[in-house]
C-alpha cells in the first residue's frame, strides 16, 4: 500500500488518506481523478480493513465503472488484500437494478420485473394511437418521472390540451409497465427512491450497510440522484465525491451543478481537496483555459498548473467561410497524418452538430479517414434523410424507397398497416406507389380521411415539380411552404438541433445553386451522393464530435471550429454564458500538445448566409482579440423546472431581458406565462 501511496502527488494522497469526514475531491481536467478514486477504494479495504462489502462507488457509465473496478482490484492484488466479496462499483442505475430485484415487493410487483428500453418504450406509446410525436411524449414522460411526479400530478397541472393528453398517455403507460411488470430506465431510480423515502427502516438498513460511499463526476447529478444519494447517507456522512464544476455542461439534461458546488453546505464538516496539477497538457493550453474559466462567477475556483512544461503557442485560424475553414483544417490534419502522427491523436471539436457537414465534405476531399464520436454523419441524420427523399421525389416520383419514407413525415395520419396495404396493391398492379396513389388513393385505404390526405400530398407533390422546373432555387422555400418539414421537427424534442441541420441543408442547396444556376435537382443529388460517401478504409481514422461527446477524452491534436458569437458561444434561445464557457474550457482540455481555434467570417446560419463577428471565448482565454461582451446572466436557462408561490411548477421555454431584469415565459401545465425570474425558484 505504500507503494501505491508513494505514486500519488500531494493533493491526491490527501484526499486518499482523509476517510473520517464528508470529502469533495474539486478534479481539474487531466489531474487524474481516476487513479484517485480507486487508490482511495484500495486503501479503505486494503490499509484500513474496511469490508469491501459496506462500500459503494457509483460512477455514470458502464465503461467508468469497468475501468475503475479493474484498477482497484489490480491495486488490492499488490496488497495482497483477499477478498471474500468484491466492492460493489457500478452506475446509478445498476445500484437502482440490484436493489430492486431484492424489495420490488415492497410495491406490490414482483421482483421478476424486466427494464425495457428506448425502443421499447416508444412502441408502448405508440400502440396506445395517439397524434402527438411519440418522441415527445417519451420525453416529457421522462421529465415527469425524474421530477418525482406522478401521472394525476400531471393531469392536476395541465391547462393545455396537448398536455392533458400527454398526463393521460402518462397514465395509461405506468399502467401497462404495472400490469406487465415492466420497468424503464427512469424507473431504476425513480422507484428505489420511492421505496427508500416510503420505508424508512430499510432506508436505515441500507444506509448502514453501505457505509462508505464514493461519487465519480458528481457535477453531472441531477436533483433525483442526490435526493437518493442523501437517503443512502441517512445514517451517516462518510460519503466522498469526485468531480468538477468547470466541467459541468449539462444542464440541459437536468444536470444540477449546485450539487457540488453546495456540497460542503450539504454534508457538516467536508474536507474539500483540489487536484491542480494536469497530467496532460502543455502551459500554453492550460494558460487559455485557465484565463477562460476566470470569467465564470459560479465557480469554486482552482488554477491548472501543467507538469508537461513550455510546448506550441496556441494556432488561431482566420476563414472566410465554412468551405475555406473546413478546407485548412483539413490540410493540416493531411501535413501532421503524413509527417508521422497517429491519427487517433487529432480530434476536431465543434459546439453545433450541423458544423459537421462542411467538415465531413473538407475531410472527404483530402482523404482523410474520419470516425463520428456520440453522433451521427450529417447526411444520415433523419431530417436531412428526408428532405433528401422530398427531393428525390422531385426528381422522380416514381422511387418507392424515398416515398415510402416520407408519406407519413410530417404525420398524415397514415399508419404502417395504410402504407403496407398501399405497398402491396402497388406491387399487384405492377405500378409504382406514386403511380398507384394517383389512381386509387380514395379507393385504396378504408379510412376517408387517410385518401383525402393521400390526394393532397399528390397534389402537393405535383406543384413542388413544377417550381423545380421553373426554378430550382425556389424549391427549397416551396418544400417548406408546402410540406413544413422544419416545423415538424421544431416540435420534437431536440428541435434545436434538427432545425439547425435542416438550416444547414437548405443553406448548402442555395449556395450549390448560385454557383451553378443551371444546376437540376437531379445533378444536386447526384453530386450529393458523391460527397456523403467517405469510402476510405476505416482502419486509422481522426475524431470528429461535438465537444459535448468529448468530454473525458483527450487528444494531443485538437482542433476547435466554429469559434463564433452564436455558434460558440451559443447564445439567445435561453443559454446560459457559464455554461457554455465549461463547454469552452472542456473543449481546450482535450489537447495535449497542440490546440487550435477556427474562425470564420461567415457561415450558412437558419438558411442565410450571415457574417459572423469573434466568439468572446478567444479574447477571454487570451488566444487573440475576440467580441468582448459584458453582460449580465441569468442561472435560468429554456427546460428548466421551476416554482411559482401561486401559479406552482411550471418549465422555461423563453427567457428575454427587460432593463436590469430576466423576464421567462413559463408554461404551467399548458398555460403560458410571462414571470421575472427574482419571483421564482428552480426546482
Amino acid at each position: 500500500m505504500q507503494a501505491i501511496l508513494d505514486e500519488l502527488n500531494e493533493a491526491q494522497r490527501e484526499a486518499v488518506e482523509e476517510v473520517r469526514r464528508p470529502v469533495l475531491i474539486l478534479a481539474g481536467a487531466g489531474s487524474g481523478k481516476t487513479k484517485t478514486i480507486t487508490s482511495r477504494l484500495a486503501y479503505l479495504i486494503g490499509e484500513v480493513g474496511v469490508d469491501p462489502a459496506s462500500t459503494l462507488t457509483l460512477t455514470f457509465t458502464n465503461k467508468a465503472a469497468t475501468q475503475m473496478r479493474e484498477r482497484a482490484m489490480e491495486m488490492l492484488s499488490r496488497t495482497q488484500t483477499s477478498l471474500v466479496y468484491p466492492p460493489l462499483l457500478c452506475t446509478f442505475h445498476k445500484f437502482g437494478l440490484l436493489f430492486l430485484k431484492f424489495h420490488m415487493d415492497k410495491l406490490g410487483r414482483r421482483n421478476s420485473f424486466v427494464v425495457i428500453d428506448t425502443d421499447d418504450k416508444k412502441r408502448i406509446l405508440k400502440n396506445f394511437g395517439s397524434e402527438l410525436p411519440v418522441s415527445l411524449v417519451a420525453s416529457e414522460i421522462s421529465r415527469y418521472k425524474n421530477s418525482l411526479i406522478s401521472p394525476s400530478e400531471a393531469w392536476a397541472q395541465a391547462e393545455q390540451k396537448n398536455y392533458k393528453q400527454i398526463a393521460k398517455l402518462f397514465e395509461q403507460y405506468e399502467a401497462y409497465l404495472a400490469q406487465n411488470n415492466l420497468v424503464d430506465f427512469d424507473d431504476l431510480l425513480v422507484l428505489t427512491y420511492r421505496i427508500l423515502e416510503e420505508n424508512p427502516q430499510l432506508c436505515a438498513q441500507t444506509s448502514e450497510r453501505y457505509q462508505y460511499i464514493m461519487i465519480d463526476e458528481y457535477q453531472d447529478t441531477n436533483d433525483l440522484q442526490y435526493r437518493l444519494i442523501r437517503k443512502l447517507c441517512s445514517t451517516h456522512e462518510n460519503i466522498c465525491v469526485v468531480g468538477d464544476d468547470d466541467q459541468s455542461i449539462y444542464g440541459w439534461r437536468g444536470a444540477n451543478i449546485r450539487n457540488i458546488l453546495e456540497f460542503a453546505e450539504n454534508f457538516t464538516d467536508t474536507k474539500v481537496v483540489k487536484l491542480e496539477k494536469n497530467y496532460r497538457s502543455t502551459n500554453q493550453i492550460l494558460a487559455a483555459a485557465n484565463e477562460l474559466i476566470d470569467h465564470n462567477r459560479g465557480r469554486m475556483g482552482k488554477v491548472l498548473e501543467s507538469t508537461k512544461g513550455d510546448g506550441k503557442a496556441i494556432v488561431f485560424l482566420e476563414s472566410s467561410d465554412e468551405t475555406q475553414e473546413a478546407r485548412t483544417i483539413a490540410t493540416k490534419i493531411r501535413e501532421l497524418i503524413d509527417g508521422g502522427v497517429n491519427p487517433k491523436e487529432i480530434a476536431v471539436l465543434y459546439r453545433i452538430n450541423a458544423l459537421s457537414r462542411s467538415l465531413e465534405e473538407g475531410l472527404n476531399r483530402e482523404g482523410v479517414s474520419y470516425k463520428m464520436v456520440g453522433g451521427v454523419k450529417f447526411y444520415e441524420r433523419a431530417e436531412i434523410k428526408d428532405l433528401i427523399s422530398y427531393l428525390r421525389l422531385v426528381a422522380n416520383p416514381h422511387d418507392d424507397f424515398s416515398l415510402r419514407r416520407i408519406i407519413n413525415r410530417p404525420k398524415r395520419g397514415l399508419g404502417k398497416v395504410t402504407v403496407d396495404k398501399l405497398l402491396g396493391g402497388a406491387h399487384e398492379a405492377r405500378m409504382s406507389m406514386y403511380d398507384y396513389i394517383s389512381k386509387y388513393a380514395l379507393e385504396s385505404v378504408s379510412s376517408k380521411k387517410a385518401g383525402e390526405a393521400l390526394v393532397l400530398f399528390v397534389e402537393q407533390l405535383e406543384k413542388l415539380r413544377e417550381v423545380a422546373n421553373g426554378a430550382t432555387y425556389e424549391i427549397i422555400d416551396a418544400l417548406e411552404e408546402t410540406f413544413g418539414v422544419k416545423k415538424y421537427y421544431s416540435e420534437l424534442p431536440d428541435a434545436l438541433e434538427r432545425v439547425s441541420n435542416i438550416d444547414e441543408f437548405y443553406g448548402l442547396f442555395r449556395d450549390q445553386i448560385k454557383q451553378n444556376p443551371d444546376l437540376s435537382v437531379d445533378d444536386f443529388l447526384n453530386e450529393l451522393a458523391l460527397q456523403s460517401d467517405q469510402d476510405q478504409i476505416d482502419t486509422e481514422s481522426i475524431m470528429i464530435m461535438s465537444v459535448h461527446a468529448s468530454k473525458g477524452l483527450e487528444f494531443d491534436h485538437v482542433f476547435v471550429m466554429g469559434m463564433e458569437e452564436g455558434f460558440f458561444p451559443l447564445v439567445g434561445d435561453g443559454s446560459d454564458i457559464e455554461e457554455e464557457r465549461r463547454l469552452g474550457y472542456v473543449a481546450i482540455t482535450r489537447a495535449g500538445k497542440e490546440l487550435t481555434l477556427s474562425y470564420s467570417g461567415s457561415r450558412f446560419y437558419k438558411g442565410r448566409r450571415t457574417e459572423l463577428s469573434k466568439s468572446r471565448f478567444l479574447k477571454e482565454s487570451g488566444v487573440c482579440e475576440g467580441s468582448l461582451v459584458l453582460e449580465k446572466t441569468t442561472s435560468f436557462k429554456k427546460g428548466d423546472l421551476v416554482k411559482h408561490k401561486i401559479f406552482g411548477m411550471g418549465r422555461i421555454v423563453e427567457i428575454s431581458k427587460v432593463g436590469r431584469e430576466f423576464k421567462l415565459k413559463i408554461n404551467f401545465g399548458g398555460s403560458k406565462r410571462d414571470i421575472l425570474a427574482s419571483f421564482v425558484e428552480k426546482i
